[in-house]
């Protein structure tokens, strides 16, 4: 209210949504639309993510079949006098040890998973 009102009129009120100040959306051609009908750029799009997801599985599956392959090697050309316990160590680190590895890299491919599709999202909002 702006300036005196006179005695018999009523009060003038102002109503404002909250989504006003919110940013509008344009009614263009966008990414996501590229990517739902399946265009030429839209297949880019998907590409990309496609291949980053495959080369960190990749990465990932090859770490740990490397650290579990070189597990038994170590054990036999490690003498058992150089390790300084019995012939239980390789069972007990086969047997039990490698679960723990095999739980912390399942942990960072899914952290690193979602952190390529939350990229993936920020480009295609940005674009």
């Amino acid at each position: 209210m702006t300036g005196p009102t006179e005695p018999g009129l009523p009060r003038r009120v102002v109503v404002t949504s909250p989504r006003m100040r919110a940013r509008r959306r344009t009614s263009g051609y966008g990414v996501t639309q590229d990517i739902d009908t399946q265009t030429r750029l839209g297949e880019v799009f998907m590409a990309s993510l496609i291949r980053s997801q495959l080369r960190l599985a990749i990465f990932t599956c090859a770490a740990l079949i490397l650290a579990v392959a070189v597990l038994p090697l170590v054990f036999w050309l490690a003498p058992d006098s150089w390790l300084g316990v019995g012939q239980w160590l390789p069972w007990v680190v086969l047997g039990i040890g490698v679960y723990p590895c095999l739980l912390a890299g399942g942990w960072w491919y899914v952290r690193q998973a979602e952190r390529n599709e939350r990229e993936f999202v920020e480009l295609v909002d940005r674009s």
